[in-house]
């Protein structure tokens, strides 16, 4: 896929995450072709914002046809990196990085937890999901030595900054950071924020306006 030079909307790229989770369950239930309405509708998005977003990458469907859902899918995963395996190192093994350790769906995507990290001396040496978890200091030589390339922070709040210092001293260019601060980082090292209260308040905020909506009718 020949990617144009212009930078693409983030909002685009989180729309091509969500074009392949539906390509997928469409090609699950074997359906060869979709058209552009059936992918927008199962989508929440509008044909015409599908077809701008694809054009970023180039001409895709047959007029008349629709989209051919296996390449598709495909071409989209390629042009977002999700055609490989991506090594990751997870930092801070609380409940939530457990949690994140054990669950399948990462690797099914193509995220493999390599590596745990924590620095808390009653942690380290513990194995998780099959992992031992190592002091946060190693990083550096563990990184070069399992090829890692992206970073999840899971550490509390206040020691968020200091994991996301080991990671790019390691060489590390991508981090998610699930922990409920900003975190400092070079421009050419890519932050993602996970934060769970953000999107409570936004659903918290969006109840309380249908339900003021409701008692003005």
């Amino acid at each position: 896929m020949q990617i144009k030079k212009e930078k693409i909307p983030r909002a685009t790229i989180t729309r091509l995450a969500l074009y392949v989770q539906e390509l997928e369950v469409l090609e699950q239930q074997g359906e060869k072709v979709v058209s552009s309405e059936k992918l927008a509708r199962s989508c929440g998005v509008n044909p015409s914002q599908i077809r701008k977003d694809l054009a970023y990458f180039g001409e895709f469907g047959v007029r008349g046809v629709g989209y051919y859902v296996h390449e598709l899918k495909e071409a989209i995963k390629q042009s977002l990196g999700l055609d490989r395996i991506w090594n990751v190192a997870l930092v801070g093994v609380g409940n939530l990085g457990r949690a994140l350790l054990r669950h399948n769906v990462l690797r099914k995507r193509g995220f493999v937890i390599v590596g745990a990290f924590d620095c808390d001396p009653f942690k380290i040496g513990e194995e998780v999901a099959g992992l031992e978890v190592i002091c946060s200091s190693k990083l550096p030589e563990k990184v070069k030595e399992l090829n890692i390339e992206i970073g999840i922070i899971t550490t509390p709040q206040e020691r968020a900054q200091r994991a996301a210092n080991y990671l790019i001293e390691a060489g590390v260019k991508g981090i998610v950071n699930f922990a409920p601060a900003r975190i400092s980082a070079p421009e050419n090292v890519a932050v993602e924020y996970v934060d769970f209260i953000h999107h409570l308040f936004s659903v918290a905020f969006q109840i309380s306006l249908n339900q003021s909506k409701g008692k003005l009718k």
